[in-house]
């Protein structure tokens, strides 16, 4: 037994209250040493009266390296205090929060009370990171407006492109709005969307929108503020929530009061909401501000100063309240205090607690995920193994196991049941062009995120197959014109949202790899709720695979061949099993 391996943290993604009533334990050991795991808790103010209630732990992850396990527990009076047994082969072994216990001392209750017990002190409800539970059941479906749909023509920039033959550029227009979205809702609800995620809507000067003039008004190209409330109101009816972008890390150059000290130097009353390193402001070639990266049209806001935070907060509060959407989406939320996000979730939530709080981090979370700040982030570890292991053939199935295994236990159930799961944006190059325009396995990789916890968010023209390089190629008008459509894609994405919609266990069901070997390019997964099971096969490799399976199944879509309890699938084919 390698106890240099074992690794437990209280309070923290090792130990946290998954709801008001139960409280989620794991612990982590060497691969393959332990033969079985107990956890061993009580009530520590009546330890000499119950004795403790010892409860095998579950082991429900490996990667190279390590086993990880989990139990949890309903404490009655909410108070839990424990400690761990290790059984490898003859050898026995207990930890509490000092160190590990000898045989004799294991016996002595009172010896393992005095050397100190793990605590998880008391489950206060006002803690306990509750996001939205409707964003287990969601589809979202991401929209750059300026691409989209260009349903009113009178609010068209100076100069646009032509919609079909024109490519993107950095700074070029083509007429999007909220009436062009408007005019294809439809087109959404026929496919299974019911969240819709915009990037940013509000007045800027570029096509992008995340260099913010102004926080309270929707961009005069896009149309007003009442047509946005129109809009949600309209999303609502079809059963479609509405989540907006928020640039509360930095403004655009335009932005009112950076104007104002653009214009008025060291005397400008809005001095220090921003990061001005000298007076006066110089943009180019080197801003003598702070901003994102090294951009200077987007000066860095002063979130720590009272003005800037009641007026950001205003902000957050009136599009939630006021125009009725759903949730925000928070640009460059890492490199804003923790503080601000915290009083922004108070107002967030006071307004409409239901609200989904999303940010975009793109590495690990977990001090943002703590219930105090945001509901989940943006799934980019997830997304890079998905996209690694299915459409580039970068890694084997097992390191893909380890990856997601590792993100899994990265944070709590809840957080990973409700987190944002993508595989292209306008950030990135589309899906199918990160594929080699191989649409096999782009139907790999979407596949495993229709059926994979926590919510799925389509890219608007995946559907139809569009293509497009790194920014601002990702960023070309929306194919309306069905001659150019791939409608058998549409088909297969309207199936499979379909398929998840219908069946919890697809949604927030458990979920286990089942097999993921090295050196294989094929995995088998399962996902479990309410005594119903589904089997998911996937082959990324270039020859079939044949594949044991746990118990007796039908097909329920793509293709494989069932022999008895063994499954056949092809060279890059998935199929969906469901247990009988």
């Amino acid at each position: 037994m390698l106890l240099e391996a074992i690794y437990h943290r209280p309070k923290s993604n090792y130990a946290y209250a998954y709801d008001e009533k139960t409280i989620h334990i794991r612990v982590r050991t060497k691969r393959d040493d332990m033969d079985q795991v107990f956890l061993l808790h009580c009530d520590k103010y009546n330890l000499n009266e119950t004795g403790f209630t010892k409860v095998e732990m579950k082991k429900i992850a490996s990667d190279s390296l390590f086993d990880y396990y989990h139990a949890e527990a309903q404490p009655e009076f909410r108070r839990f205090a424990y400690l761990f047994q290790f059984i490898s082969g003859e050898e026995t072994v207990a930890m509490n929060e000092v160190g590990f216990v000898t045989d004799k001392e294991f016996d002595d209750a009172t010896v393992l009370f005095a050397t100190g017990l793990f605590e998880y002190p008391f489950l206060n409800a006002i803690d306990v990171n509750k996001p939205p539970q409707w964003v287990k059941d969601a589809i979202f479906y991401q929209i750059f407006p300026e691409r989209f749909g260009n349903g009113d023509p009178s609010l068209n920039p100076e100069k646009i492109e032509d919609w079909e033959t024109a490519k993107p550029e950095r700074d070029n227009f083509f007429g999007g709005d909220l009436q062009g979205v408007i005019d294809h809702l439809d087109h959404l609800v026929e496919l299974g969307i019911n969240c819709i995620y915009f990037t940013p809507i509000f007045e800027a000067t570029t096509n992008h929108k995340y260099d913010t003039v102004d926080y309270m008004k929707v961009d005069p190209h896009f149309g007003d503020n009442e047509l946005a409330k129109t809009l949600v109101a309209k999303c609502h009816e079809k059963g479609i929530k509405v989540m907006l972008d928020a640039v509360f890390n930095h403004s655009g150059y335009f932005f009112g009061p950076f104007q104002d000290v653009v214009k008025n130097g060291e005397a400008s009353k809005y001095k220090d909401w921003f990061y001005i390193r000298e007076f006066p402001i110089v943009a180019e070639p080197k801003p003598n501000y702070d901003t994102f990266a090294f951009t200077g049209q987007m000066p860095k806001l002063n979130t720590e100063h009272p003005e800037v935070k009641a007026y950001l907060l205003e902000v957050a509060r009136y599009w939630i309240a006021d125009i009725g959407c759903d949730g925000w989406r928070l640009d460059v939320a890492n490199e804003v205090d923790h503080q601000f996000w915290r009083e922004f979730r108070q107002v967030v939530k006071g307004a409409n607690p239901d609200a989904y709080i999303l940010g975009e981090i793109w590495h690990n979370s977990l001090p943002w995920l703590q219930g105090d700040q945001f509901d989940a982030v943006m799934n980019y570890p997830v997304t890079n193994s998905i996209l690694e292991f299915f459409c580039k053939d970068q890694i084997d199935a097992e390191e893909f196991m380890g990856r997601l295994d590792a993100m899994m236990l990265a944070y709590p159930q809840q957080v990973n049941e409700t987190a944002f799961n993508l595989l292209d944006s306008h950030d990135t190059a589309r899906l199918l062009t990160i594929c080699n325009e191989d649409k096999k396995r782009m139907k790999l990789a979407a596949t495993f995120q229709l059926t994979y916890m926590g919510a799925p968010c389509i890219y608007y023209g995946d559907e139809f197959g569009m293509t497009g390089g790194n920014d601002p190629d990702c960023r070309k008008p929306m194919v309306w014109n069905k001659e150019k459509q791939d409608h058998e894609l549409f088909d297969y994405y309207k199936e499979m949202i379909k398929l998840r919609k219908e069946n919890r266990a697809l949604r927030d069901g458990s979920f286990r790899f089942i097999e993921a070997a090295k050196g294989s390019k094929h995995i088998v997964f399962e996902r479990e709720a309410d005594g119903n099971r589904f089997v998911v096969v996937m082959n990324g490799g270039t020859e079939a695979v044949e594949v044991q399976m746990p118990g007796s199944f039908d097909v329920v879509t793509g293709n494989g061949t069932i022999d008895g309890e063994k499954v056949s699938v092809g060279a890059l084919e998935y199929v969906v099993l469901k247990g009988k």
